[in-house]
């Protein structure tokens, strides 16, 4: 499919922070890492083929932390999933990807000892018949798979999912001899390449590849729409070596499968390419060229960049800690986020780039999308936000989706979408939940998303501080968004604005002063207003936003906290988080005042006090909850129960079909129980704020935080020894650091730097871009080495491994 590029503008030197610095000014990111702070001795070549990787600073950095060894190499490797049984679905077995291609590896249903199955699916493939709506006629379409057959009967594997290199590697053992595998997808050429090394019985495997019936998997869970049917049939072809599945497509366009098997010496390799094209049918062609380009590369050089990339990717940030499960766990999702999201790939579907049987053949805007994309900020991957990126390039679709009179000065997002942010204009849930209307339903009044889904877009902003983000993209849109708001809201008897019925996502039934719309609107109107101030845009609606943060009214509340709304109370088992989004993900209320925390309590745990309805994002959404409150042992418990009951084998998770959303939010629980930097005003960066007894060691690197700052601490023995802060645009810095009695503070060179204690255990540091500060205990020396902690105690790897954990 033929994409229009986003591209940030270089950054520069912003002027002084304004009234409200919680939008404050800096520079671009610019897509590049600034120095890690590692000393030069901890070059690339102290740490294998990790060329390529930014690993040292300037050297006159002599406080910068260092590493003797390589601490990354260490939890990767400790990180890896294992089979040592045959997985037989999609929540069992490895899984590759680079945002675009994926493959999802398991025993061929029905033939557990005779194939196993190479599943072959792409992101960017989908139908294209707006009539039939996001859920049928934009759906994403199943491609098909590759069948790896042994001679023999499969006996046994014993295979290894490599995180560091981004590689599966083992054997699969037959009855005839075994076949030595390596499988990886090419991170920017987008190849499937499979290499196999058979002993002598096993010479004659082969691979035999099955299209799939191009219809929305939604067809096999609910009935379908009058007047749909599947696309015809994919036909094999052959060009000059290479075969080819070429699909065609009811709509016009096509995707094709392309693959060509080359031998050297005992190895076969199978390279693989999948392409999409609508309304040309230009896939073939593409599919063959990048084929017989790529055949030309033997496996070990395809590898060898391949390899480079992902070493690089995970040295942008360092986290340890002495729980074994859950570092592992934590490692596994940068992984999977990085093999589901690109910049420049569609935005996550319920999936990312895998497509197994599911109801969810789309993307969904009220809660998945922004769940799938949080931990890419404190981890230190921007480079991944297709989510600013996406919303940025089809803000026109969003205006073509509202209803006709408000599109001249409103926006919003449907509940589902193909990768362009299409729904079909469908009002029917058959088809897709397109954005309703406040005070009507049909279609089901869901307005919310697209502000929602612009909180993450403030959040890529205030976590590279890069102003153009603003600018361009969160200000216009969310400008439109809560406009759509304005035309609704209404004085009532009590002299507050009140809201006409909204629907809550997911709770069920419209009510008017809906929570989950209230909490965005306020959050909104604040934002905007902070965005104008920095901007100097002296906006018409300045006035109706104070207006609105001024009288609008309460949020509902009853005796058991937050209602739904007005007209609904809280009163059955619900897994959506949608009445608290005040309290997270937008802070906009965070315990401060006791009666506000007791309200936080109460509402958090009349929630989750339903059983029946839970599903795991409750409990990261508890866990984050709880983190916010200082409760770290609380969230250490909701995130056990995440892992006892609901997180599968390979780290994936399933509601009806496979959703990708709640694994990755479990990394953003860990990520809030570690640093959390929210605050009106100056964001206050607290270290280590909820931290369970367990977690009495923890080392953390580079994690990113609000204001562009890179944090890097040590806390040994239940103690916080140093923290470290990088400053990349001179944003103010304040930090809840967490070091017991008197403290120094220096700068870079070791110098003394000058701090304002500003109560709560927090201190203000002034920094420029590019200065640093370390904080350790008055007269300490701490060693500043980044190296792992030792786990409190073994735990069983993810995956299959001989004994199940």
């Amino acid at each position: 499919m033929e994409r229009t590029q986003w591209n940030e503008p270089p950054g520069g030197a912003m002027p002084s922070p304004s009234r409200r610095t919680v939008l404050a000014t800096g520079s671009a990111l610019g897509g590049t890492l600034l120095a890690t702070g590692l000393p030069a001795q901890a070059s690339a070549a102290d740490h294998g083929a990790d060329h390529g990787a930014d690993h040292g600073s300037a050297p006159s950095d002599a406080y910068a932390p260092s590493t003797s060894s390589d601490p990354w190499r260490t939890v990767l490797d400790d990180a890896d999933l294992v089979w040592e049984r045959m997985p037989k679905t999609w929540y069992e077995g490895p899984y590759l990807g680079n945002g675009f291609l994926g493959s999802g590896i398991y025993a061929e249903p029905g033939r557990e000892t005779e194939a196993v199955r190479f599943n072959i699916q792409h992101s960017e493939v989908q139908d294209h018949r707006p009539q039939f709506g996001s859920l049928f006629g934009l759906a994403r379409l199943p491609i098909g798979h590759f069948t790896l057959e042994p001679v023999g009967t499969i006996t046994g594997l014993d295979w290894r999912l490599g995180l560091r290199d981004a590689e599966l590697t083992g054997t699969l053992t037959t009855d005839r001899g075994t076949l030595t595998i390596r499988a990886l997808i090419h991170t920017t050429r987008s190849v499937l390449a499979v290499e196999v090394t058979p002993s002598r019985g096993e010479r004659d495997f082969r691979w035999v590849f099955h299209p799939a019936d191009a219809i929305s998997p939604r067809a096999a869970f609910k009935p379908v729409p009058p007047g749909y049917t599947g696309n015809p049939p994919a036909g094999i072809e052959q060009h000059d070596g290479v075969s080819a599945a070429v699909q065609p497509l009811l709509s016009g366009g096509q995707h094709v499968t392309a693959w060509r098997e080359r031998t050297l010496g005992s190895r076969r390799t199978l390279y693989v390419n999948v392409a999409h094209s609508y309304p040309k049918s230009t896939a073939l062609r593409q599919a063959l060229a990048t084929v017989r380009a790529t055949v030309l590369l033997p496996y070990d050089a395809l590898a060898l960049t391949h390899r480079a990339w992902w070493h690089a990717f995970y040295r942008k940030s360092f986290l340890s800690l002495p729980d074994a499960r859950i570092q592992r766990f934590y490692w596994i999702q940068l992984y999977k986020t990085a093999s589901a999201a690109r910049r420049d790939a569609p935005a996550m579907a319920t999936s990312g780039p895998w497509l197994e049987p599911t109801p969810w053949p789309a993307t969904w805007w009220n809660l998945n999308v922004q769940l799938e994309y949080w931990l890419i900020h404190g981890s230190n991957h921007l480079e991944l936000d297709a989510v600013t990126r996406s919303l940025s390039e089809f803000r026109d679709h969003l205006k073509a989706e509202m209803a006709p009179a408000y599109r001249s000065d409103s926006l919003g997002i449907p509940r589902t979408t193909d990768a362009s942010l299409v729904n079909g204009g469908a009002t029917d849930p058959v088809l897709g939940y397109g954005v309703g209307i406040p005070g009507q339903d049909p279609p089901t009044p869901e307005v919310g998303n697209l502000v929602w889904a612009l909180h993450n877009v403030w959040l890529s902003y205030r976590h590279t501080m890069d102003k153009s983000i603003l600018r361009d993209v969160l200000f216009p849109l969310l400008r439109k968004a809560v406009n759509y708001y304005l035309h609704f809201l209404e004085p009532g008897a009590d002299g507050k604005l009140h809201l006409p019925a909204t629907f809550s996502p997911e709770y069920g039934g419209n009510s008017r002063d809906c929570n989950y719309d209230l909490m965005l609107l306020t959050w909104g109107c604040r934002t905007l207003l902070d965005s104008a101030e920095l901007l100097g845009v002296d906006d018409e609606l300045v006035p109706r936003w104070r207006e609105v943060l001024a009288k609008r009214v309460a949020y509902p509340t009853d005796a058991n906290g937050f209602m739904i709304g007005a007209d609904i109370p809280f009163a059955k088992s619900h897994r959506h988080y949608s009445h608290l989004l005040a309290v997270y993900p937008l802070y906009e209320l965070t315990g401060d005042t006791p009666d506000e925390k007791a309200l936080i309590e109460k509402s958090l745990a009349h929630w989750v006090g339903f059983e029946g309805a839970l599903q795991g994002y409750t409990f990261t959404g508890a866990a984050s909850m709880s983190a916010l409150l200082g409760k770290g042992e609380d969230a250490l418990s909701y995130l056990g129960q995440l892992m006892a009951r609901f997180i599968q084998p390979n780290t994936m998770y399933k509601e009806s079909g496979p959703v990708i959303e709640t694994p990755l939010s479990a990394a953003q629980s860990v990520h809030d129980m570690v640093c959390q930097s929210w605050g009106d005003g100056s964001s206050v960066i607290r270290v280590f704020p909820a931290l369970p007894a367990a977690w009495a060691d923890l080392t953390v690197h580079d994690f990113r935080t609000q204001g562009a700052f890179l944090l890097s601490a040590v806390r040994k023995g239940g103690r916080t020894r140093w923290v470290r802060l990088v400053s990349e645009a001179g944003a103010p810095c304040v930090v809840r650091h967490g070091i017991a009695g008197a403290i120094e503070v220096r700068d870079g060179r070791g110098r003394s730097l000058r701090f304002t204690d500003v109560g709560g255990g927090a201190i203000q540091v002034a920094l420029r871009k590019g200065e640093s500060a370390l904080i350790t205990g008055k007269g300490d020396r701490p060693d500043l080495r980044i190296v792992p902690v030792e786990p409190n105690e073994e735990a069983p790897r993810w995956g299959l491994p001989a004994v199940a954990p």
